[in-house]
């Protein structure tokens, strides 16, 4: 996995500015050079497929940006290739602020972070969702795969990343042979009229049902 090929920044000129009024244009040239890559190494891939969530940042047609926190088991985000990761896209709130963006055309970017260890790596790229994706019944519950064509794959200092120990991992991420408990704000009187037809939450049965 992973070649030295590197794909670094171009700074532009406030970037440029800053490095240079607080003395930090030589290490970042250096970053660039030394730890900015394009294919995906194995100890990239190891981290990543290590990790049980990520946080997503994409762009509107409008500009506006977003970021939003994915969640699963670890190993739901995985390395398809050098260059290719591939994410299941669960239910959420219906709204697809992120998917949406990336189905209009949005770059993305991505951050692990191992909160118990400190580490932090960023990937960039391109991105593609589609319901018929052939990874799309290898996780169940996933509504659509999320495919990240990856241009950029860099560490992150993790000094700052505070210390966290798992406690739970969450009860809605869908697993095999299980069902999956719905969230009782689907049953709040706002909602209720307005989910889709085969929402589960319609389901008058007994479903474990807790609050996020």
């Amino acid at each position: 996995m992973g070649t030295d090929e590197t794909t670094g920044f171009d700074y532009h000129p406030g970037q440029r500015a800053l490095q240079d009024r607080f003395d930090t244009r030589r290490i970042a040239d250096r970053i660039n050079e030394h730890l900015v890559h394009q294919a995906i190494t194995e100890d990239d891939q190891a981290f990543i497929e290590a990790r049980d969530m990520v946080f997503l940042a994409t762009v509107g047609p409008d500009g506006q940006p977003t970021c939003s926190y994915k969640g699963g088991d670890p190993g739901f985000i995985r390395v398809v290739d050098e260059h290719t990761l591939a994410m299941p896209c669960y239910d959420g709130n219906g709204m697809f602020l992120s998917l949406g963006n990336v189905a209009a055309g949005s770059p993305v970017g991505l951050l692990f972070i191992d909160l118990e260890n400190g580490g932090r790596t960023r990937v960039e790229g391109t991105a593609t969702v589609d319901a018929d994706d052939p990874l799309l019944g290898t996780w169940p519950g996933a509504l659509m795969v999320m495919r990240v064509q990856v241009t950029r794959v860099f560490p992150n200092c993790g000094r700052y990343v505070h210390h966290y120990a798992l406690v739970e991992r969450s009860t809605f991420v869908p697993r095999p042979k299980r069902v999956t408990p719905v969230p009782s704000w689907k049953r709040a009187d706002w909602a209720v009229d307005a989910l889709p037809a085969h929402d589960p939450a319609n389901d008058p049965g007994d479903r474990p049902v807790r609050w996020r």
